[in-house]
């Protein structure tokens, strides 16, 4: 059971005025929120035991490395890794990917090869993908979609032998769409072809298992789920991390260093070059902490209450039309109002203390797919209530109204 005003207490942001009226933040798939304890755990590194880790033999710089490493535990945890080895500590999900393009991308694909990706993919899940494939001059197909926001069934007759990497989304970032991700992996597996999973839109609102799904690769933002800005994880099966060759040289991901040869660390360090991100890193496992504190399965069924109410408090406004109709999603509505456009719609919820994301979502095939110029995504977190639903919707009728629409 979720105390959501204990909750909402926790987020200090929720008590700003915009525009003197009580914000309603609703852009969440964009950044979250942080909670007090993510803030703590912040400046509590910094005033008492801010040291560069890994490096030091002393006290400070012992138990920072300590409470980073503990941090990278918790995440392991959370998504159920067999070891720690196996996350990467990154700046967020396009670096992640890109780490993949350029390390795995460059040692494993060749001329002639074929990377798959989705029709609904985030421009970081594509274009990292469109380069390598330019380098390499291997060939860059995709998955489509249908008009409700719904992978194509017969997306296993796209694999053949040429192909090396699937890349999908869990969950899209500008329709919802929970896809299939387990059976996508199966399918692909059983032609012996990796996948990805881009699991920023999922990893803060659904269960994520890596053993349970068997992806190879999996990639989220921290600032999605709680957590600060510039940190991410990569997660990557332990034998094809350790087949990989570093990306970024310096620093921690060295093992011995002369003239003549480098040698390079163990997993997880030979993909953290240089000082990381620890404050940063620290923060996220707290996050992550505090997710486990509420519980990933209440989460999933509190957000998909306010989903299904969102839902049909928003078709019910006659020039409101909803894109990305799938049976399973996850909690964004994306929607345009009939003869405006979105930013202009997103305009005037602003002024009305509504926080909404206007535009591509960084998914412009999706808008391609749709022929619409974007659309206006009201995206909803853990400390989202039926009243900011509601606030959206008496917005949205006062827009309409003074439209004549």
């Amino acid at each position: 059971m979720i105390d959501i005003e204990k909750i909402r207490k926790d987020f200090p942001i929720l008590n700003e005025k915009v525009y003197g009226k009580s914000l309603v933040y609703l852009d969440n798939g964009a950044t979250t929120q942080k909670p007090q304890q993510v803030i703590d755990a912040i400046c509590e590194c910094y005033a008492h035991y801010n040291s560069n880790i890994h490096r030091g033999v002393h006290f400070l710089s012992n138990k920072a490395t300590d409470i980073h490493e503990k941090s990278r535990e918790t995440i392991r945890e959370f998504i159920n890794a067999d070891s720690s080895e196996e996350l990467i500590f990154t700046a967020g999900t396009t670096e992640s990917i890109n780490l993949l393009a350029y390390s795995w991308g460059d040692f494993c694909v060749e001329e002639g090869d074929e990377i798959l990706v989705s029709e609904m993919e985030h421009h970081s899940n594509l274009v990292p993908w469109q380069l390598l494939c330019e380098r390499k001059g291997a060939k860059f197909k995709y998955i489509p979609f249908d008009d409700n926001g719904v992978l194509s069934s017969d997306f296993d007759s796209l694999i053949n032998e040429k192909t090396k990497l699937v890349c999908v989304n869990h969950v899209s970032n500008a329709l919802g769409t929970i896809n299939p991700i387990k059976d996508i992996i199966e399918k692909a597996h059983a032609k012996g072809v990796k996948v990805l999973v881009d699991a920023a839109q999922s990893i803060q609102h659904i269960k994520v298992d890596v053993k349970d799904l068997d992806c190879d690769f999996l990639v989220f933002s921290g600032h999605k789920i709680y957590g600060p800005t510039g940190t991410g994880i990569l997660y990557g099966k332990k034998d094809l991390l350790n087949a990989m060759s570093p990306w970024q040289s310096g620093g921690e991901m060295i093992e011995t260093v002369s003239l003549d040869k480098t040698t390079f660390n163990v997993l997880p360090f030979k993909f953290e070059a240089g000082t990381p991100n620890y404050v940063g890193n620290i923060a996220l496992g707290r996050a992550i902490e505090y997710v486990n504190e509420i519980g990933i399965d209440n989460i999933e069924k509190y957000e998909a209450d306010l989903l299904k109410y969102a839902h049909e408090k928003l078709s019910s406004i006659p020039s409101l039309k909803i894109y990305g109709n799938a049976e399973n999603k996850a909690s964004l509505i994306s929607f345009l109002i009939e003869g405006t456009h979105p930013y202009d719609i997103g305009t005037l919820l602003d002024r009305m203390g509504i926080a909404v994301r206007t535009g591509t979502h960084c998914a412009e095939t999706v808008m391609q797919h749709f022929d619409i110029p974007g659309t206006i995504r009201a995206s909803f977190a853990i400390y989202n209530t039926k009243k900011d639903i509601d606030d959206l919707y008496e917005g949205l009728l006062k827009i309409t109204k003074m439209l004549g629409l």
